[in-house]
């Protein structure tokens, strides 16, 4: 039986379902604008029938430093097309009109201070939003921030590679809905394996937090989904999906593309190595 707390949000309650039925998550990144919104909103429904069990949305942005090339690109299209975090919320309103699916605005965090955040807050929460990553915001600076969203948002961090055990608790006492585990050091990008290191740093987090942790970067094969299935709740799959989008001939093929990949890991957390005959608990990993 699924059990989660009245207040919790989509996000909380599919990680609850998540954990119950012993299945990896997948979570699909796409930068919202890119090519167009029209085209996004087809893409989340893709993503959304396919089984994707989370959506983020990444809100172009002039200088995305923590991004590699592709999705570097990605904001250039999506910023050339006109689109703005207030296009991206009017996206995220559209969306609710037709899916239920978790939606998490991943964002720098200048655009969010730009619009202000009670503003950003109130906006996002009316839109439909579940949650908010900001990711050059460090929890010693997010009091304001975190004290405005949490009344409407979950207020999800990222924990990296570099991270002592102190820190990884300080994150994660700052987020809500999940934690995001980056991998590896770097920018974000396809790559053929996971690091070897990264089963130790699932298991540090695991010790500070009681959190779902999803862990992104670098995420591009089902391979990798099964690897991640004994040790976190979810797999953040990123750039090789924004690839598919910017290799793709048409919007409709690119729709296609995106719900091929992401069948083809959830195929991999329901059917592979990832799959777990019990569900884990803090201080408890599955190799």
């Amino acid at each position: 039986m699924t059990v989660v707390a009245p207040n919790s949000t989509r996000i909380s309650k599919r990680f609850a379902e998540l954990r119950a039925s012993g299945e990896l998550g997948i979570v699909a990144y796409i930068t919202a604008g890119d090519p167009s919104l029209d085209a996004s909103l087809k893409f989340v429904r893709a993503l959304a029938d396919a089984g994707a069990d989370v959506i983020e949305l990444g809100v172009p942005f002039s200088d995305p430093l923590a991004d590699g090339p592709t999705i570097q690109r990605a904001s250039e299209r999506a910023l050339k097309a006109g689109t703005t975090l207030t296009a991206v919320l009017d996206l995220v309103r559209r969306i609710r009109q037709s899916s239920q699916v978790p939606l998490v605005l991943f964002s720098y965090y200048n655009p969010i201070l730009q619009m202000g955040l009670e503003k950003f807050a109130s906006s996002a929460a009316s839109a439909g939003a579940d949650g908010v990553l900001a990711t050059d915001l460090t929890p010693e600076e997010s009091d304001d921030y975190r004290r405005i969203l949490a009344h409407h948002l979950d207020t999800i961090f990222l924990g990296a590679p570099t991270s002592t055990d102190e820190r990884l608790a300080k994150i994660a006492a700052c987020s809500s809905g999940f934690l995001y585990l980056i991998s590896r050091t770097g920018v974000t990008g396809a790559k053929d394996a996971l690091p070897d290191d990264l089963p130790a740093l699932i298991r540090r987090t695991r010790s500070v937090t009681q959190l779902p942790i999803a862990v992104g970067f670098g995420i591009s094969l089902p391979g990798h989904v099964s690897v991640l299935g004994g040790l976190a709740d979810a797999a953040v799959v990123g750039s090789a999906l924004v690839a598919e989008i910017e290799k793709a001939q048409s919007v409709d093929a690119a729709a296609v593309a995106l719900a091929e990949r992401v069948r083809s890991f959830k195929e991999a957390a329901r059917h592979g190595l990832s799959r777990r005959d019990v569900p884990i608990h803090r201080g408890e990993v599955t190799t």
